[in-house]
């Protein structure tokens, strides 16, 4: 969330940066609600201290009407008290509800759109790979090796989940062992992190776990919720949590299982494993000191772009418009590999994405770094080191032969054990 005195006091860049997202929300409201907050929280606290005084007086030698008259006082402000302590609490609600509302300001080069299209292209690293003959998607390569069965899942589970066979298998658990190894050499902390996180901090990092258009899947008469990504999890690791400055950064890179429900994600581009239901991910997690975080962001990417060079995977780096940031991010950075099987003739598809979420994420948390005598919100990062379902797209599709089989990267052949599938 935001700062409160920074929304008041910088009221028309908040509203710009709101227009400039494409959200629904009221500034004009969180700082009426602010003040209003203020000036009943400042007469509470005056009343507060009119009972202390209270208590004090009692201690001393009364008449038995000076006794008489301060406890009805003391009744009276008690009574007063309360009243003013709900009305409070209840504005608080208020004002906590409207300030989610407000996106995370947005960096100054981000551009400034809605759509795909208005996304900015940063670089590229190597070319779309050519064939001498009309490459196939993973689905059909998948399904002609016995590495998925999309039908049994379907009938198990239902649409948009899978099984995973065979070298497949093994392929998955390659990829998370070479990106923990990429990540720790760096000095990531590896954990596997929990599939369920409480209601509050699935909230405090920025996900919505209510409504239709919630990606996220509740579990019933609890608060409990299965985690979109591990990020929900990393993040929530120092919760409530002060830090000593010299503890920072803290980089820690969480492997878990991600469910989402992905409601109306259909299409050609959300085939087979593009867009499902559960998945592995790799995900990368940083909490640093503010001046840290566009250095920590750019070292997340760096880390992207190390992992899928590593497996000779061409892509390009999109610096991603502001109508397409989530809530909680200041910028963020996407890596779309080539996948030849895509569309008509190949296209990009994002396989990666690093956020730089500075102070949002962590006012909501209440996670706070020592700097001298003042403790301050440390600024929190997150990466995706590895999404496994969509690297086994991008690996499989750049790397099929005409024979229908797919060559390993040399880079992975000693995590799968075998150097090729079909062969």
């Amino acid at each position: 969330m935001l700062d409160f005195r920074f929304i008041k006091d910088n009221l028309d860049a908040v509203k710009d940066n709101i227009r400039d997202r494409f959200v629904q929300a009221d500034p004009d409201a969180v700082v009426s609600l602010y003040l209003e907050r203020n000036e009943l929280l400042a007469g509470v606290d005056g009343l507060r201290q009119r009972r202390n005084e209270n208590a004090q007086k009692m201690k001393a030698r009364l008449t038995p009407e000076e006794r008489t008259a301060l406890i009805e006082e003391g009744k009276s402000l008690k009574e007063e008290i309360a009243v003013r302590e709900t009305s409070l609490t209840e504005l608080e609600q208020r004002l906590a509800a409207e300030t989610a509302k407000l996106p995370n300001m947005a960096h100054p080069d981000a551009p400034r759109g809605r759509e795909d299209k208005d996304n900015t292209e940063r670089s590229r690293w190597g070319a779309p790979t050519s064939f001498t003959f009309k490459p196939k998607d993973h689905v059909e390569l998948g399904l002609a090796l016995d590495l998925f069965d999309f039908d049994t899942a379907t009938r198990v589970s239902g649409p948009k989940f899978y099984y995973l066979k065979n070298q497949a298998v093994f392929l998955e658990l390659a990829l998370c062992r070479y990106a923990l190894d990429i990540v720790q050499k760096h000095g990531f902390t590896s954990m596997i992190t929990p599939d369920l996180a409480k209601t509050e901090v699935v909230e405090g990092i920025g996900f919505n776990p209510r409504g239709e258009e919630s990606n996220i899947y509740t579990v019933e008469n609890t608060d409990m919720c299965l985690v979109g990504t591990a990020e929900i999890t990393l993040g929530g690791y120092l919760a409530g949590q002060i830090v000593e400055k010299e503890r920072l950064p803290v980089r820690l890179a969480g492997l878990s299982h991600c469910f989402r429900k992905e409601a109306g994600a259909y299409g050609q581009y959300s085939k087979g494993l593009y867009r499902v239901h559960q998945f592995s991910k790799v995900e990368m997690f940083v909490f640093c000191a503010p001046e840290e975080s566009d250095a920590m962001h750019d070292e997340l990417l760096a880390l992207e772009e190390e992992i899928f060079q590593g497996l000779g995977i061409p892509y390009r780096v999109v610096d991603t418009c502001t109508g397409s940031l989530g809530a909680p991010a200041y910028r963020k950075f996407d890596l779309e590999a080539w996948m030849p099987g895509r569309g008509e003739g190949g296209e990009w598809g994002e396989v990666t994405s690093t956020s730089n979420c500075t102070d949002y994420q962590s006012r909501r948390l209440n996670v706070r770094y020592r700097d001298g005598k003042e403790n301050r919100f440390v600024h929190m990062l997150n990466g995706t080191a590895i999404a496994v379902s969509r690297g086994i797209i991008a690996l499989m599709e750049n790397y099929q032969q005409e024979d229908g089989s797919i060559l390993i990267p040399p880079a992975l052949v000693p995590y799968t054990g075998f150097s090729s599938i079909g062969t």
